[in-house]
């Protein structure tokens, strides 16, 4: 799958496979390994649980990095895009 999306203002590309579906634990996790973040990062991985109480739903994003250097920064401008994200689908569910 490649996906595009605006990050500090500048397009930016990922391609990503799916690694792991786990319907029961409502999980999935995802594998970049292709685009923009790979040149900062020598592997990435993305991780979304729900966890359902009664009406209420918890959504946590994991994100798994191992950075080329050390001057490479943690990616707090991608952590806001997934909270974004989970903002946008809980304003669509509400409606």
């Amino acid at each position: 799958m490649k996906s595009k999306t605006l990050v500090d203002g500048k397009e930016k590309v990922a391609k990503e496979v799916i690694e792991e579906i786990d319907e029961e634990k409502k999980l999935v996790k995802f594998k970049v390994i292709g685009g923009d973040i790979l040149e900062a990062y020598n592997s990435f991985y993305l991780t979304v649980h729900v966890e359902t109480k009664g009406e209420d739903n918890l959504v946590t994003w994991i994100l798994e990095y191992e950075k080329k250097n050390c001057n490479v920064p943690d990616p707090h401008t991608l952590m806001e895009f997934c909270l974004n994200v989970t903002k946008d689908i809980e304003t669509h569910h509400l409606n």
